[in-house]
């Protein structure tokens, strides 16, 4: 790859995952497993709750926690990313539900039984929904810059975010370790459909560290995957973060609760080319609010969204309820470099 380093590390990025663990546990598909006649027997003095969790309107069109590896290869269909996972390596674990602030943890490799290396390490693949993040960052690049200057006081930067390739493909990259565990990671960034994609890799091993890097080179990537401008367009609807304006919604039907709830509801939805919206994605959600704002969503009616003069699909955010973060003004942060 057109990767040049003597030694590298990865962002504070084991904090995403860190952060998107901690969001409650929940039940698959709004929360009920009744009918499970299998599940385990709940112990006494125990009361179960339904949660907010991700979910979507149909099950044909690809969302991004839907990526899977299968013979040794991660693909997502959302990203239209395929990634062949190093030999003697593997998906132990499934990541959790994406948070209500768009972070997701798409996949978490680690080496399997059969891996006779010295040392270990892990490979972090996840994705920033850039409509819902809470930092006042506009693409990949801003973001990893943002990790690099809230590092924790023991961890150290190795080399500075700076411009690299994976394959054919443009990243940002970031390197930092931490002198006490003797650990380093090493971060590669991208945006692809308006989400910052960080492949981030950890290990002792610096030498590790780079053969996985190297493995890298195959990976494939739509054309549009640029740290700094990857919004979508081709195979995929182009995704334009507040679309859902004043000036381009000609019919709104605000959604009516039941029941009032105090958590964020971000959504994705895709408008077709006539304006009406195709395709919803809950990112997080509780299944009485999954209802009634489909039900209202289906009725909104958009100006038909033109690139190059011609109507396209086209994919936007709408955050329901209230945001968890205190509104950041971009004109005020300061961008170091």
């Amino acid at each position: 790859m057109g990767l040049r380093f003597c030694r590298v590390g990865v962002l504070a990025l084991c904090s995403i995952a860190v952060s998107q663990s901690t969001q409650p546990d929940a039940p698959r598909n709004g929360g009920d497993f009744s009918n499970n006649m299998s599940a385990e027997k709940v112990p006494s003095g125990v009361i179960l709750v339904k949660a907010a969790w991700s979910g979507a309107s149909d099950s044909k069109t690809p969302v991004p926690e839907g990526g899977t590896v299968l013979h040794n290869v991660y693909a997502n269909d959302y990203f239209g990313m395929s990634y062949e996972i190093p030999m003697d390596w593997t998906e132990l674990y499934k990541g959790p539900p994406p948070s209500d602030n768009g972070r997701y943890v798409l996949a978490q490799l680690s080496p399997s039984e059969t891996f006779k290396g010295a040392s270990r390490g892990t490979v972090l693949i996840s994705a920033q929904d850039m409509f819902f993040a809470p930092l006042p960052a506009n693409n990949a690049v801003d973001l990893v810059k943002d990790s690099r200057d809230h590092l924790q006081s023991d961890y150290k930067v190795e080399i500075q975010p700076s411009a690299t390739k994976v394959g054919d493909h443009p990243f940002t990259f970031f390197a930092y370790w931490s002198p006490v565990a003797q650990l380093h990671w090493y971060v590669l960034a991208t945006e692809i459909r308006c989400h910052t994609v960080e492949i981030i890799l950890s290990s002792q091993d610096t030498k590790l560290l780079e053969r996985l890097v190297a493995d890298l080179d195959r990976i494939k990537l739509p054309a549009e995957a640029n740290p700094t401008s990857g919004t979508g367009g081709g195979q995929f609807p182009v995704c334009v973060k507040d679309y859902a304006s004043e000036e381009n919604v000609l019919t709104r039907i605000e959604p009516v609760f039941t029941q009032h709830r105090f958590n964020p509801v971000p959504v994705r939805i895709i408008i077709d080319k006539a304006g009406a919206v195709k395709h919803i994605h809950f990112l997080s959600a509780f299944p009485d609010q999954v209802k009634v704002i489909s039900d209202a969503l289906h009725q909104w009616k958009f100006k038909p969204y033109l690139r190059d003069g011609k109507p396209a699909e086209v994919e936007t955010g709408v955050l329901f309820g209230t945001s968890p973060f205190p509104e950041v003004r971009k004109d005020s942060a300061s961008s170091v470099e």
